[in-house]
């Protein structure tokens, strides 16, 4: 309901609910008014910006979701196909290829393509990784790869929005969002939502980052990682500290005055990120300056690597994308320390069509070793129990060659959402697990099927959230992050 005609109709029950004679509103006026967010005017309907409790044991603080936007090939990559080999230049049976959809590929002519990776056992759990990712296989014994992954859409953006939102609609809350929505934010000076991308960009943008029908305050908010951190969060040279400060009192005079004639949320987060953006004038430069950081610990992530010559599908002319990468790995680390609840690193295009082999070794390359480093580091100073590290996609790539359409030679793999891969690592999860199996030329999948949905309860439950009981209600409907589905994984809780 319009929020004016909602003011002017509204009932005892509401009034007694929402008026700040209410204790509740009280105890979080008093809460809210030391970060300076409210004051006792406005705290009466400020309830909803309050973090919920959580619904049992959180094993997980923080979560650093690194998306790999474009779909990397998990058969050159993480699931190790002997088979699909064998069988290279083969056509599938058409029982198969009838009931599949494709992005571009012509299942007529279409054959296997092997892999020429090759492949390695690491650490005691004897985990594969293909010889493109040596840093991550030395991660073997803390990670857990789910070989099942699965999905209903195979286009970009449908994808993109299903495994960062739990639906592929437009308009839907983020994980990120949900997760602050449901806890609030630890850091007083950082958002507890951040985006640091590097590459091309995906194909969903902002919309990978959205916070919805949720209050603004939740959504992410995009972080450079050099220069100045947050556009436009600088001061204009000659504006004294004393004479923003002013301004903003006088803009949250005026904003609370409208708070209280329509109760509009939206206003009550305004005043939020006003607030934070004003301590973030201080911590976000700080944050981004490395100067403090060892030379060992800038080596381990490879802050400074060169950058491969040549043009490639996960990078942008004149940006050096393998050592932002490395930047964005080691930033997420001390967010986390800094208390930001959700880092969202996307690097993009995996999109690999053609010239698989070039493409995918550039782009393993430049996310092999600093993610392997954030592990590694967290785990060293402690934080790996409580930090979540996701590293997915929105799909997989299909076992067959890409034959398009006068497009000559077969050197890349179409989309293919009936299995993929992906991994996980601390928050609470068995590290050395290898879960789920596809058949033997990685078509279908045979064993423990995974959908984001279920991926999204885990991860809520290692948070201390029930994914049933995290929502929130929109036009007449209550909304949770895993829609109508998902469960939890208790096999990979530790």
């Amino acid at each position: 309901m319009n929020p004016f005609v909602r003011k002017q109709e509204a009932t005892r029950r509401e009034f007694l609910t929402t008026s700040a004679s209410g204790l509740g509103g009280i105890a979080l006026g008093s809460m809210l008014n030391q970060d300076g967010l409210l004051n006792a005017a406005t705290a009466a309907d400020a309830s909803q910006f309050q973090a919920l409790q959580s619904h049992g044991e959180a094993k997980a603080k923080a979560c650093i979701f690194i998306f790999m936007a474009g779909a990397p090939s998990q058969l050159d990559l993480f699931d190790h196909k002997p088979k699909l080999n064998e069988l290279n230049g083969q056509k599938m049976p058409k029982e198969l290829t009838d009931k599949a959809r494709f992005a571009f590929l012509q299942p007529d002519t279409a054959t296997l393509m092997g892999s020429p990776r090759t492949w390695k056992r690491h650490g005691q759990s004897g985990m594969e990784f293909s010889d493109l990712l040596p840093h991550l296989g030395s991660c073997a014994d803390d990670i857990l790869k789910i070989r099942s992954m699965h999905s209903e859409e195979f286009n970009h953006h449908p994808g993109q929005l299903l495994m960062q939102c739990g639906v592929s609609r437009f308009g839907m809350p983020t994980m990120g969002s949900w997760l602050n929505y449901g806890l609030g934010s630890p850091s007083r000076n950082l958002p507890g939502y951040v985006v640091l991308t590097a590459g091309r960009g995906s194909s969903g943008g902002s919309t990978l980052w959205q916070s919805g029908f949720l209050p603004s305050k939740y959504a992410g908010v995009q972080f450079r990682n050099q220069g100045a951190p947050v556009l436009n969060l600088k001061n204009p040279e000659g504006l004294p500290p004393e004479l923003q400060r002013s301004g903003l009192n006088a803009l949250k005079d005026l904003n609370e005055m409208k708070y209280r004639e329509v109760h509009d949320p939206e206003i009550a987060s305004r005043i939020a990120s006003y607030e934070l953006a004003n301590r973030m004038q201080t911590a976000a430069p700080e944050l981004v300056d490395l100067s403090g950081e060892s030379q060992e610990t800038l080596d381990l992530y490879g802050v400074g690597r060169p950058e491969p010559e040549g043009n490639f599908r996960g990078s942008l002319p004149g940006v050096q994308t393998y050592d932002t990468f490395a930047r964005n790995c080691l930033l997420a680390r001390r967010m986390v320390e800094r208390g930001t609840r959700f880092i969202n690193i996307v690097h993009a295009s995996w999109d690999q069509h053609s010239s698989l082999d070039k493409e995918l070794a550039y782009n393993a390359g430049a996310v092999d070793q600093p993610v392997a480093a954030l592990i590694k580091d967290l785990k060293r100073r402690g934080l790996l129990d409580s930090t979540m590290v996701v590293w997915g996609s929105e799909f997989g790539r299909t076992p067959l060659g890409e034959n398009r359409n006068g497009r000559q030679g077969v050197t890349g793999r179409d989309h293919h959402p009936f299995a993929y891969s992906m991994l996980m690592a601390g928050g609470g999860l068995k590290g050395g697990m290898t879960y789920g199996e596809t058949d033997e030329i990685g078509w279908n999948i045979v064993d423990k099927p995974v959908h984001a949905n279920d991926l999204h309860a885990t991860m809520l439950h290692q948070f201390g959230l029930d994914h049933l009981k995290l929502t929130y209600r929109f036009q007449g409907r209550d909304f949770r992050l895993t829609d109508v589905g998902g469960k939890v994984i208790h096999d990979w809780i530790a």
